[in-house]
């Protein structure tokens, strides 16, 4: 099993996806390493995304596919039986915290403000999602972060488009970045593979 830092390490933009019908789950994981991505993140907020982690894993065994909007300790484990690679939660409650440092899996617990980080960083969480990253300061607040918390590490998501990845990414307190613009919900639904895996050239060409 790959650790938190191994995830990170291999990922540049991470697609954050709503997946409708588990049927795209191979071609969307196809277009997904033809065009150089290895992480990808399903969210929970459909009934297909449990479905979709071991399809995509078989389609194509060196994708790392997570599961995001982890809310409840019924989602952990839910997730891990799916076979998730990783968990990401929106925000952080004590009951939360303990299940993902319980479960066994490699987790990016969602923070907001520099309290939270510093609290989940005593907890031992080592990469945290800064969520909803562009609605709550954007650039500007990961950088002032970065100055009294210099050793926590981000993964900023929420809003964050193909055209603002980079800049993030250069942040020295960023190690990768979240976006739903690799696969959007519409062109899954439209099967739209040739425009997932351009975009997904384009992400992976970006670097921290």
């Amino acid at each position: 099993m790959l650790d938190i830092d191994a995830i990170v390490a291999k990922a540049t933009v991470i697609p954050v996806i709503e997946l409708d019908n588990p049927d795209h789950a191979a071609p969307l994981a196809n277009a997904f390493i033809r065009g150089g991505i290895r992480v990808a993140e399903l969210t929970l907020r459909t009934s297909a995304a449990l479905d979709a982690v071991a399809s995509m894993k078989a389609a194509e065994p060196d994708l790392v596919v997570g599961m995001g909007t982890i809310t409840t300790p019924a989602d952990i484990y839910r997730s891990k039986d799916a076979g998730a690679d990783f968990l990401v939660s929106p925000g952080l409650t004590s009951e939360l915290a303990s299940e993902l440092l319980a479960c066994g899996l490699p987790s990016l617990p969602g923070v907001a403000t520099a309290g939270e980080a510093m609290a989940a960083t005593s907890l031992g969480f080592e990469v945290l999602k800064f969520f909803p990253a562009k609605p709550v300061g954007g650039l500007g607040y990961l950088k002032a972060l970065s100055g009294p918390l210099p050793k926590v590490r981000f993964c900023p998501t929420g809003g964050i488009g193909r055209d603002e990845a980079l800049d993030f990414l250069s942040l020295p307190n960023v190690v990768c970045v979240g976006g739903s613009w690799l696969a959007t919900r519409s062109a899954i639904n439209e099967g739209r593979w040739e425009e997932i895996e351009t975009n997904a050239r384009f992400a992976a060409t970006l670097s921290s």
